[in-house]
């Protein structure tokens, strides 16, 4: 499978926006003490949060769509 740059590259940007997010809510406005009481188990806890942002950024890459580039030439008749 082929990486696309700017499907990689949306990706990359909503990662970063999407995981600055989840840090400043888990460790800002809720604790995460907080959200190991919630979820009973530190390790489902930290499973959730890495899904919390892996997830999303999955589904950012496969809905991005990549634009096909236009050449003046469509014929591929060469001389």
């Amino acid at each position: 499978m082929k990486l696309k740059k700017r499907k990689l590259k949306y990706s990359a940007i909503f990662f970063l926006c999407w995981f600055a997010f989840m840090v400043l809510l888990v460790d800002g406005i809720i604790s995460f003490k907080a959200c190991v009481d919630f979820f009973g188990s530190y390790a489902l806890t930290e499973i959730t949060l890495l899904l919390l942002v892996i997830l999303p950024t999955l589904a950012v890459y496969t809905f991005t769509k990549e634009h096909e580039p236009k050449s003046e030439g469509d014929n591929d008749t060469e001389a």
